[in-house]
Protein backbone atom coordinates (compact mmCIF):
# COMPACT_ATOMS: atom_id res chain seq x y z
CA UNK A 1 0.00 0.00 0.00
CA UNK A 2 1.56 3.30 -1.06
CA UNK A 3 1.26 6.57 0.90
CA UNK A 4 -1.69 7.85 -1.16
CA UNK A 5 -3.63 4.59 -0.74
CA UNK A 6 -2.89 4.61 3.00
CA UNK A 7 -4.11 8.20 3.34
CA UNK A 8 -7.34 7.36 1.47
CA UNK A 9 -7.90 4.29 3.67
CA UNK A 10 -7.40 6.34 6.86
CA UNK A 11 -9.94 8.92 5.61
CA UNK A 12 -12.41 6.15 4.78
CA UNK A 13 -12.03 4.72 8.30
CA UNK A 14 -12.64 8.19 9.80
CA UNK A 15 -15.82 8.62 7.75
CA UNK A 16 -17.19 5.08 8.06
CA UNK A 17 -15.64 3.75 11.29
CA UNK A 18 -14.03 0.37 11.85
CA UNK A 19 -15.17 -2.55 9.69
CA UNK A 20 -17.74 -4.80 11.37
CA UNK A 21 -16.53 -7.30 12.32
CA UNK A 22 -13.13 -5.76 12.97
CA UNK A 23 -10.21 -7.61 11.37
CA UNK A 24 -8.41 -10.06 13.65
CA UNK A 25 -5.54 -11.11 11.38
CA UNK A 26 -2.80 -8.99 9.83
CA UNK A 27 -3.16 -9.07 6.04
CA UNK A 28 0.36 -9.56 4.64
CA UNK A 29 -0.78 -8.76 1.10
CA UNK A 30 -1.99 -5.28 2.16
CA UNK A 31 0.67 -4.76 4.80
CA UNK A 32 -1.97 -2.89 6.82
CA UNK A 33 -4.60 -3.62 9.47
CA UNK A 34 -6.82 -1.00 11.14
CA UNK A 35 -6.75 -1.24 14.94
CA UNK A 36 -8.97 1.63 16.04
CA UNK A 37 -10.71 4.90 15.25
CA UNK A 38 -11.75 7.65 17.64
CA UNK A 39 -13.36 11.04 17.12
CA UNK A 40 -14.03 13.83 19.59
CA UNK A 41 -15.76 16.79 17.97
CA UNK A 42 -13.58 18.13 15.17
CA UNK A 43 -10.56 15.92 15.87
CA UNK A 44 -9.99 12.27 15.01
CA UNK A 45 -7.36 9.55 15.03
CA UNK A 46 -6.85 6.20 13.29
CA UNK A 47 -4.41 3.55 14.48
CA UNK A 48 -3.16 0.71 12.38
CA UNK A 49 -0.71 -2.16 12.31
CA UNK A 50 1.84 -2.20 9.49
CA UNK A 51 5.31 -3.46 8.63
CA UNK A 52 8.01 -1.49 10.39
CA UNK A 53 9.68 1.12 8.18
CA UNK A 54 12.96 0.28 9.95
CA UNK A 55 12.75 -3.53 9.98
CA UNK A 56 10.36 -5.17 7.49
CA UNK A 57 10.46 -8.39 9.54
CA UNK A 58 8.67 -6.72 12.47
CA UNK A 59 5.34 -4.97 12.97
CA UNK A 60 4.73 -1.32 13.82
CA UNK A 61 1.69 0.43 15.38
CA UNK A 62 0.98 3.95 14.14
CA UNK A 63 -1.60 6.57 15.03
CA UNK A 64 -2.44 9.42 12.65
CA UNK A 65 -4.37 12.48 13.86
CA UNK A 66 -6.80 14.59 11.84
CA UNK A 67 -8.69 17.87 12.20
CA UNK A 68 -11.98 18.52 10.42
CA UNK A 69 -11.90 21.92 8.74
CA UNK A 70 -14.79 23.14 6.56
CA UNK A 71 -16.24 19.62 6.58
CA UNK A 72 -13.03 17.97 5.31
CA UNK A 73 -10.58 15.88 7.33
CA UNK A 74 -7.04 17.26 7.22
CA UNK A 75 -4.15 15.00 8.23
CA UNK A 76 -2.00 16.57 10.94
CA UNK A 77 0.63 13.99 11.83
CA UNK A 78 1.08 11.26 14.36
CA UNK A 79 3.49 8.79 15.79
CA UNK A 80 4.17 5.14 16.22
CA UNK A 81 6.41 2.47 17.57
CA UNK A 82 7.24 -1.21 17.51
CA UNK A 83 4.34 -3.56 18.11
CA UNK A 84 4.57 -5.99 21.04
CA UNK A 85 5.09 -9.68 20.43
CA UNK A 86 1.76 -11.23 19.36
CA UNK A 87 0.13 -7.79 19.07
CA UNK A 88 -3.35 -9.13 18.38
CA UNK A 89 -3.53 -11.42 21.43
CA UNK A 90 -5.75 -10.01 24.22
CA UNK A 91 -3.98 -10.12 27.59
CA UNK A 92 -5.21 -10.27 31.18
CA UNK A 93 -4.50 -7.46 33.63
CA UNK A 94 -1.87 -9.68 35.26
CA UNK A 95 -0.05 -10.19 31.95
CA UNK A 96 -0.29 -6.50 30.97
CA UNK A 97 0.55 -5.11 34.39
CA UNK A 98 -2.84 -3.38 34.78
CA UNK A 99 -6.23 -2.94 33.15
CA UNK A 100 -5.12 0.13 31.15
CA UNK A 101 -1.56 0.29 29.83
CA UNK A 102 -0.54 3.32 27.78
CA UNK A 103 2.15 2.45 25.23
CA UNK A 104 2.13 5.46 22.96
CA UNK A 105 1.23 9.13 22.79
CA UNK A 106 1.70 11.99 20.37
CA UNK A 107 0.61 15.58 19.77
CA UNK A 108 0.15 17.47 16.51
CA UNK A 109 -0.48 21.19 16.11
CA UNK A 110 -3.80 21.88 14.38
CA UNK A 111 -3.40 25.59 13.61
CA UNK A 112 0.10 25.63 12.16
CA UNK A 113 -0.93 28.35 9.70
CA UNK A 114 -1.23 31.02 12.43
CA UNK A 115 0.84 34.19 12.01
CA UNK A 116 2.28 34.39 15.52
CA UNK A 117 4.11 31.63 17.41
CA UNK A 118 1.86 31.62 20.48
CA UNK A 119 -1.69 30.34 20.62
CA UNK A 120 -0.98 26.87 19.27
CA UNK A 121 -3.89 24.42 19.45
CA UNK A 122 -3.06 20.75 19.70
CA UNK A 123 -4.59 17.39 18.88
CA UNK A 124 -3.37 14.67 21.20
CA UNK A 125 -3.68 10.91 21.04
CA UNK A 126 -2.95 8.03 23.38
CA UNK A 127 -2.66 4.38 22.43
CA UNK A 128 -3.60 1.86 25.12
CA UNK A 129 -3.76 -1.87 25.63
CA UNK A 130 -6.83 -2.86 27.61
CA UNK A 131 -7.09 -6.02 29.71
CA UNK A 132 -9.31 -8.97 28.80
CA UNK A 133 -11.36 -8.35 31.97
CA UNK A 134 -12.39 -4.92 30.67
CA UNK A 135 -15.57 -5.11 28.59
CA UNK A 136 -15.99 -1.39 27.82
CA UNK A 137 -14.53 1.99 28.69
CA UNK A 138 -15.54 5.50 29.53
CA UNK A 139 -13.45 8.40 28.20
CA UNK A 140 -14.64 11.53 29.97
CA UNK A 141 -18.36 11.37 29.15
CA UNK A 142 -17.98 9.18 26.07
CA UNK A 143 -18.58 5.42 26.07
CA UNK A 144 -16.12 3.33 24.10
CA UNK A 145 -16.17 -0.30 22.98
CA UNK A 146 -13.08 -2.52 23.23
CA UNK A 147 -12.01 -4.39 20.08
CA UNK A 148 -11.17 -8.10 20.37
CA UNK A 149 -7.41 -7.40 20.20
CA UNK A 150 -7.56 -4.93 23.14
CA UNK A 151 -5.83 -1.98 21.43
CA UNK A 152 -7.65 1.33 21.90
CA UNK A 153 -6.83 4.82 20.67
CA UNK A 154 -8.15 8.01 22.24
CA UNK A 155 -8.05 11.51 20.74
CA UNK A 156 -8.70 14.91 22.32
CA UNK A 157 -8.37 18.53 21.28
CA UNK A 158 -8.94 20.14 24.70
CA UNK A 159 -6.07 21.45 26.80
CA UNK A 160 -6.92 19.02 29.59
CA UNK A 161 -6.49 15.34 28.82
CA UNK A 162 -9.42 13.04 29.61
CA UNK A 163 -9.65 10.44 32.35
CA UNK A 164 -10.19 6.93 31.03
CA UNK A 165 -12.04 4.28 33.03
CA UNK A 166 -11.87 0.54 32.41
CA UNK A 167 -15.26 -0.99 33.18
CA UNK A 168 -16.24 -4.57 33.99
CA UNK A 169 -19.27 -6.29 32.51
CA UNK A 170 -21.41 -5.22 35.50
CA UNK A 171 -20.39 -1.57 34.95
CA UNK A 172 -18.03 -1.37 37.93
CA UNK A 173 -14.77 0.55 37.50
CA UNK A 174 -11.70 -1.70 37.30
CA UNK A 175 -9.15 1.10 36.86
CA UNK A 176 -8.81 4.77 35.94
CA UNK A 177 -6.05 6.49 34.02
CA UNK A 178 -5.54 10.25 33.74
CA UNK A 179 -4.01 10.72 30.28
CA UNK A 180 -2.60 14.05 31.43
CA UNK A 181 -0.26 12.34 33.90
CA UNK A 182 3.07 11.09 32.65
CA UNK A 183 2.87 7.66 34.29
CA UNK A 184 0.64 5.21 36.10
CA UNK A 185 -3.05 4.77 36.85
CA UNK A 186 -4.99 6.94 39.29
CA UNK A 187 -6.31 3.88 41.03
CA UNK A 188 -6.79 0.24 40.35
CA UNK A 189 -9.20 -2.14 42.01
CA UNK A 190 -7.78 -5.23 40.33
Amino acid sequence: MNDHELHEELLRLLREGMPDPAPTVFDESLGFMPLGVDQDGEVGVVTFLSRSPFDPASLFIEGTTFHRRNGEWMELGGGGGSAPEEPLARRTAGELGGHLVRYGTSKSVRNADRLLPWGAKWVSQARLRVSAETTHMRVGRRAMEIPAHGHVVIVWGARRAPIVEALAEDGSTLASLDLGHAVGPLRSTA
